[in-house]
């Protein structure tokens, strides 16, 4: 795996991405800005082997193991302070907060669970039905599988949410937010599907 080409990528994926075009301040080191926070991601998932890759390295997700009994994955002050400096400024914070507590609020709170923080395709292999959506898509579920814990995930794109519910996931809320745009949680629970088991042996 060559890292700077996995944060490039992810760089531009995440520009085309509602959740981080919200949070991503708007200058003349927006483009900075956005490499910054997709670096950030990956320094993060490849710590806690959370990093999930297509063969073709085109498709990139972070699949994060939630422990009731480990700290946070998400809690370390110092750096969400570096990331507000050098990403989302300092003005947006208060909502950026709001919408991230009510997100978490929607996972379980004393629970182990795997949540799916970010997955993308580049853009001339992006479809349901293609070589890298598939090898992701069994990829989250076969860890979902292997450690018999659901899998969280939310989007702010119908056409992903119809793409989810393909692959076996749930919807299970759905977010009208007081600035007119919609947020969709869903949940794949392994217990539900047997039939991936037997497909597997």
């Amino acid at each position: 795996m060559d890292k700077n080409t996995i944060v490039e990528r992810m760089a531009e994926i995440l520009k085309e991405t509602p959740t981080s075009m919200e949070i991503v301040k708007k200058d003349a080191k927006t483009e900075q800005r956005f490499k910054y926070l997709a670096t950030y991601m990956i320094d993060k998932a490849i710590a806690k082997d959370a990093l999930v890759l297509s063969d073709n390295e085109m498709g990139i997700g972070i699949v994060i193991q939630n422990s009731k009994d480990k700290p946070n994955f998400f809690k370390d002050k110092w750096e969400d302070l570096k990331l507000v400096y050098h990403v989302t400024g300092f003005k947006n914070i208060p909502k950026i907060l709001r919408n991230q507590k009510y997100v978490r609020q929607q996972r379980p709170a004393n629970q182990d669970y795997l949540y799916c923080w970010f997955w993308g395709i580049s853009k001339d292999n992006r479809g349901a039905d293609t070589q890298v959506a598939k090898q992701m898509k069994d990829e989250f579920l076969r860890r979902a599988h292997k450690l018999n814990l659901p899998l969280y995930a939310e989007t702010q794109m119908r056409r992903n949410t119809i793409v989810y519910q393909k692959f076996g996931f749930e919807l299970f809320h759905t977010w009208n937010r007081e600035d007119g745009k919609t947020m969709y949680f869903l949940k794949y629970d392994p217990s539900k599907h047997p039939e991936y088991e037997d497909q597997q042996n």
